[in-house]
């Protein structure tokens, strides 16, 4: 991969705009149709294709939650081992008052909510029918005294 292609793939990550990326790698093309032409088949080239999902990948595993990560962060609020920051407003006096910032635990409200979400992630609160049948369809039309079929 030439530098140009891989400056181009890495501006292409930034806004997915390939026509832009192609003229900040590429600055001497003028016309919109030469770039977005160009860019379109430097998307298509293996070598950039793979850089862009490679790149795509570290994001996403940098960035990105996790199954597990969610399930921990939805047990630590049901067990109310979490914290939150929320501003609070306090007066101190001559109608002044003044907002300061205090660690809150999750309120019965988040608690269930997480116990809520938990609890639809492990089916606890779906009805079951577990039916095992065994029969036949039988099918009748009835197209009534006036058809001759």
């Amino acid at each position: 991969m030439t530098e140009k292609q891989k400056l181009f793939a890495d501006e292409y990550l930034i806004d997915l705009n390939a026509t832009r990326a192609y003229r900040v790698a590429y600055p001497s093309v003028k016309k919109d149709e030469t770039a977005r032409a160009n860019a379109s088949r430097l998307l298509t080239n293996a070598n950039v294709k793979k850089h862009i999902d490679d790149r795509l990948e570290e994001i996403h595993n940098e960035k990105t939650a996790d199954a597990q990560e969610v399930m921990e962060y939805l047990t630590s609020v049901l067990r109310g081992e979490s914290t939150s920051e929320e501003i609070v407003v306090e007066g101190c006096g001559d109608g002044c008052s003044e907002a300061r910032t205090m660690e809150k635990r999750p309120s019965e409200k988040d608690r269930l909510k997480a116990a809520e979400l938990l609890g639809k992630r492990f089916g606890l609160y779906t009805d079951k029918v577990d039916m095992d049948a065994d029969m036949d369809l039988h099918i009748t039309v009835d197209y009534g005294e006036d058809d001759t079929r």
